[in-house]
């Protein structure tokens, strides 16, 4: 038996273990419920984005705005989330969290409100509510690691990160499905917010009344026992003259910056060809159930090798060369079965890399804390989605109204995104080029780990070897 998995079943050994077990869980199974649900409050509009337009009498542009924000404010506030979390501690960092995630549910709905109603302004309750929902996400997103770190031993740590990080694209599964089954027409955007606030009210609920401790009562592994995390202005200087960390942090971040572009415009590249909104989500599902399916057999993986690297870069590697057939075949008609295929590729090994990658960048900065590592990740990641948002909208071209075009746009015809996808499929080509090329590391927690069970062996031993008096 490994170092690490005897340090962890050893931890586990308490008269409390039961009961640890049970919170450790309960934590999880909550985090996750928030993930899922902050991702589906984020991608609401995205799949009805002509619907929602013509229900509030907004433009596209408007609608976009909605899924950018959480772009834009999290890129403040997750300097400030990574302090919340390892200064704060990860309980209140959920709580907060799931708070800020139900208000602004609820302050969506006020623009259904006949009572609430500011005519044509209520568009700004939804503005309004996607903003704190926004303030939420760094949180949501960070808690993953902490969670691994602090409540699992060292040989379910990927695990336990894979389950609760993968619960963010479940999320985007479920609005890509969701939303356009809801919305046949504009006038069910009522329902549709309605139906959304449900899993954001029983979070709250759930993380107010049954998450009591800050940490374990049992440490599950050596770094966790001999937490030796750097204060958080002190890591962050770490993490900027970390070579490899810097590496990964671009490329990585702009990895999420492209998915999450592929996932909030995915229904607008596609419509403009005839395909449909229904399809439109059938792609986005296909995106996110093989990334599941990839990110949970990578997770089990991982965990038994320690493949992290190897892993990643292959895993990077493929999700660029499916963008590229993707670009081309979206540009093509009647091209339904290619793009399913397509998509569900480009899912299976780009989220696959998400939970790893988040390990990653913990082991290759160790011992600095886990929300300050993956923290500044995330927001490298949102200052990139922005940067591609921006970019990419002012690169289409508007064509003239084609009669096989399904985009429920206005009379001004729908909008060309031949140049965007090509573009979108060259940087990601180079982002994976660029990171197999130069990113190196050690396993800095793994060794730390590693050396004090020696130790304690070591210790074990020589008291054995003491003879009776």
């Amino acid at each position: 038996m490994e170092g690490g998995e005897a340090a962890g079943l050893l931890a586990e050994r308490g008269p409390g273990r039961l009961k640890t077990y049970r919170r450790r869980w309960f934590l999880l199974a909550v985090v996750c419920l928030l993930n899922c649900s902050n991702a589906m409050l984020w991608l609401t509009f995205a799949p009805v984005a002509d619907q929602t337009a013509a229900y509030f009498h907004i433009s596209l542009e408007m609608v976009n705005w909605l899924s950018v924000v959480y772009l834009l404010i999290s890129i403040p506030f997750g300097l400030v989330a990574t302090w919340v979390l390892d200064s704060v501690g990860l309980r209140c960092a959920v709580i907060l969290s799931t708070w800020l995630n139900m208000m602004g549910s609820i302050v969506r709905m006020f623009s259904i409100l006949k009572f609430m109603s500011l005519g044509s302004h209520n568009y700004w309750y939804l503005f309004v509510g996607q903003c704190l929902c926004a303030l939420a996400q760094p949180l949501v997103i960070f808690s993953p690691t902490k969670l691994a770190a602090l409540w699992f031993p060292d040989h379910q740590r990927a695990t336990a990160n894979m389950i609760s990080s993968m619960s963010n694209p479940l999320g985007i599964l479920i609005a890509n499905v969701l939303s356009p089954a809801l919305v046949p027409e504009g006038r069910h955007i009522p329902l549709m917010l309605g139906v959304y606030a449900i899993p954001a009210l029983t979070a709250c609920v759930l993380a107010t009344v049954g998450i009591r401790e800050k940490v374990p009562p049992t440490p599950p592994s050596a770094s966790a026992t001999n937490s030796t995390s750097q204060p958080f202005f002190t890591g962050l200087k770490m993490l900027l003259r970390n070579k490899p960390y810097i590496i990964l942090a671009v490329c990585f971040g702009g990895g999420i910056g492209m998915f999450t572009c592929f996932s909030a415009l995915l229904e607008q590249i596609l419509c403009e060809k005839g395909y449909s909104n229904v399809f439109a989500g059938l792609n986005g599902a296909l995106f996110t159930v093989c990334g599941l399916l990839g990110a949970f057999l990578l997770g089990l993986y991982v965990d038994r090798t320690r493949n992290f690297i190897e892993s990643t870069k292959i895993c990077f590697c493929l999700s660029a060369l499916a963008s590229i057939v993707f670009a081309v075949a979206s540009r093509f008609r009647d091209q339904a079965i290619a793009l399913a295929i397509t998509s569900s590729i480009f899912g299976f090994f780009g989220f696959a890399m998400y939970p790893v990658a988040m390990e990653l960048a913990v082991e290759c900065s160790y011992p600095v804390g886990e929300g300050t590592s993956t923290g500044l990740i995330f927001v490298a990641s949102q200052i990139e989605g922005v940067i591609f948002m921006i970019l990419l909208q002012a690169l289409t071209v508007r064509v003239s109204k084609d009669p096989s075009s399904t985009c429920a746009l206005d009379q001004d015809g729908a909008l060309d995104w031949t140049t965007p996808v090509l573009l979108m499929a060259g940087l990601c080509s180079a982002m994976a080029c660029f990171y197999v090329i130069f990113f190196h590391t050690d396993y800095k927690r793994l060794h730390t780990e590693t050396n004090s069970s020696d130790v304690a062996k070591a210790e074990d031993t020589g008291s054995d070897d003491v003879p009776e008096a």
